[in-house]
């Protein structure tokens, strides 16, 4: 007798078209094969880009702002000093596995390895995931102890790569836990795969007693369409403040038009921006990065022609600190 499977959700079908290959994602984009020698052949952080966002790509273009940050380059074998595996203290701040407690308040706990997309400037890149437990049983015991935690982080990894059975479960244990009041999702998967903003994931959120957080990162304008915008809308509609943050990625997001775009898009859709953040000096993105006088020349011309509540707090983490330390 055949017993009857449950077919692959709309989210994790859209996941299964992510490329993987640079060598498949080239003929996709019709990239001159003079660009191939500039390409990393087998790269020790793997290409992922869902079909959605390589979609957005324009054909041919080596240099488009939205290919730089998922293709592998070989720029990022290069060694700089300053840029290390663990730029922002992960690995000093754990308790636990996957819990890290840098912020007095607040905890992240590190939920999965997994990510919608791999971003090249990503700064858990090197970070020794344990991806075998999805229990979290010490993690929790560990927030049940801690009094001094109202609010709980969820990022990764990305956590919506977990399933909604998993989230279920995880969510609903953190829900009995009296003294954590907020729960903080941390994800990029809406930016690459909306459908994973599905009927099941909203009921969750509707049903937690406590008030969900949810911050998206975009970099830039083009990665913000109709469906995505979307997606967020229906969690808008749930009650849940959605914040935005960016990275200030050189060839990506420098520049005065493209930034005043990203924002006045976030703004226009309810979105407020949360964090542009410095670029953090993991091991292999030195290539992305700007100077901090830049930054903050982009963000004074910014504050001249936007309200200042679509001015994002411009920081880099720096590793130790009990807090993000303002640039700007």
């Amino acid at each position: 007798m055949l017993l009857a499977t449950q077919s692959p959700s709309p989210w994790r079908l859209a996941q299964r078209k992510n490329f993987t290959d640079w060598k498949t994602l080239a003929h996709f984009l019709e990239l001159d094969t003079s660009h191939y020698a500039k390409i990393v052949e087998i790269a020790h952080f793997p290409l992922n880009l869902p079909l959605r966002l390589a979609e957005k790509i324009e054909k041919n273009s080596f240099d488009d702002p939205i290919l730089r940050q998922f293709l592998p380059i070989i720029e990022e074998g290069t060694q700089v000093e300053g840029f290390t595996i663990d730029p922002v203290g992960d690995l000093s701040a754990r308790k636990g596995d996957k819990l890290l407690h840098k912020y007095e308040g607040r905890a992240l706990l590190i939920t999965t390895s997994a990510c919608a997309m791999h971003c090249r400037y990503c700064f858990r890149r090197n970070f020794p995931y344990e991806n075998q437990d999805k229990t979290f049983t010490e993690e929790l015991e560990i927030l049940q102890n801690d009094h001094s935690i109202k609010e709980i982080i969820l990022s990764g990894g990305d956590p919506l790569s977990l399933s909604n059975e998993l989230l279920r479960s995880l969510l609903t244990r953190l829900g009995e836990i009296p003294h954590i009041t907020k729960i903080r999702f941390h994800s990029r998967f809406p930016i690459g795969i909306p459908e994973r903003i599905d009927e099941e994931f909203l009921t969750l959120l509707a049903e937690l007693p406590k008030q969900v957080i949810f911050i998206i990162h975009s970099n830039h304008p083009r990665e913000l369409d109709e469906d995505v915008l979307g997606s967020l809308k229906k969690l808008q509609k749930l009650g849940i403040p959605i914040l935005n943050q960016s990275v200030l990625l050189k060839g990506v997001n420098d520049s005065f038009e493209t930034m005043k775009e990203l924002l006045e898009k976030l703004i226009d859709n309810g979105i407020l921006p949360y964090y542009l953040h410095q670029l953090d000096r993991a091991e292999g993105v030195s290539h992305f990065e700007t100077s901090e006088e830049f930054g903050k020349d982009l963000l004074a011309q910014l504050a001249k022609v936007l309200p200042g509540y679509a001015i994002p707090r411009y920081v880099r983490e720096i590793a130790g600190k009990n807090s993000k330390t303002p640039i700007f």
